[in-house]
């Protein structure tokens, strides 16, 4: 048996094991959540939503799984509508938009690559023919290629790891922001990783630490437009990416073999999505420019 975790991430009463996940690996990158066991937990039941963005219109990218698909849940029932650009994981983006359907808001979904700039105007331009505004822009997508050396790193990830990761997120705020009225606000996906390195993913945190410092200068540009920037930076959370980045054995002790980490374990994406909903909401007026750590209580330097 595998620890099996509760809405509250508590351990519940199991054989103990020494691993957190049962081994797997996805060949397809960045990874289809209907294909892992278990299937992260993306809706905390007990989240009872509370107007805070009714009738608010949320692009989210990445939306269709992971820690995107719980913010979109979230939001959907704070009673937001949701827009969610994705790759090409159909079967995981159809569930999502089910589910917001359910909680009674619209979704609309929209696959292509965000590494093309055109896509970005594609995602803008269909968003307000829909529903005629924009006020929350999630960029949230990202890839990540595990390799043992920078040496290893070829030009061409490079490329695309810059491109999806950090290009995209310039590329899509840029369509978006004339659509964005006075009160909206931005919200970057960055990482653990930019502040603490990961030997093993050396682009990809170097794309983290450059989201960091878009985010914090985005902020500065954007603040006479009452337009509010910030960020959310996660620990280890189980998501597509991770079984399609790791190997089957890694995937095992995910989350837990972090001494940093005090939890000793994964989370869940459930657990980052209030974050998000709290940067998007008027609870956070007076912030701009900051980065919220949900992270199982790893301390990292600003």
């Amino acid at each position: 048996m595998y620890p099996v975790y509760n809405y509250y991430g508590k351990e519940k009463k199991c054989e103990e094991v020494p691993v957190a996940f049962p081994p797997q690996e996805q060949q397809q990158h960045p990874g289809l959540e209907y294909k892992m066991i278990p299937r992260p937990i993306s809706e905390n039941p007990h989240y009872i939503g509370s107007h805070k963005l009714k009738d608010k219109i949320a692009i989210i990218t990445g939306g269709d799984s992971g820690i995107g698909r719980a913010v979109a849940y979230a939001f959907a029932k704070e009673g937001a509508h949701i827009v969610i650009p994705y790759l090409c994981e159909h079967e995981d983006a159809k569930e999502t938009k089910a589910r917001v359907e359910q909680l009674g808001r619209h979704c609309l979904l929209i696959p292509g690559d965000l590494q093309d700039e055109t896509m970005s105007y594609e995602v803008v331009n269909q968003t307000v023919q829909h529903f005629g505004k924009i006020d929350i822009l999630v960029n949230n997508h990202a890839v990540q290629y595990v390799q043992k050396s920078i040496e290893d790193i070829t030009a061409d990830q490079l490329d695309i790891t810059f491109r999806t990761n950090i290009y995209a997120f310039f590329f899509l705020t840029k369509a978006a922001l004339p659509f964005m009225a006075p009160g909206s606000s931005i919200i970057n996906t960055t990482s653990v990783t930019a502040y603490e390195g990961e030997p093993d993913l050396i682009d990809y945190s170097a794309t983290k630490g450059a989201i960091n410092a878009f985010t914090r200068s985005l902020s500065l540009s954007l603040a006479d437009k009452d337009i509010r920037v910030n960020g959310v930076a996660p620990g280890p959370i189980w998501t597509p990416l991770i079984p399609s980045s790791f190997s089957a054995e890694d995937v095992k002790t995910f989350g837990t073999d972090t001494p940093r980490v005090p939890m000793k374990r994964a989370g869940q994406p459930f657990e980052v999505a209030p974050s998000f909903v709290f940067l998007a909401s008027e609870d956070s007026t007076y912030m701009t420019g900051q980065i919220l750590h949900p992270n199982g209580g790893e301390i990292t330097s600003s």
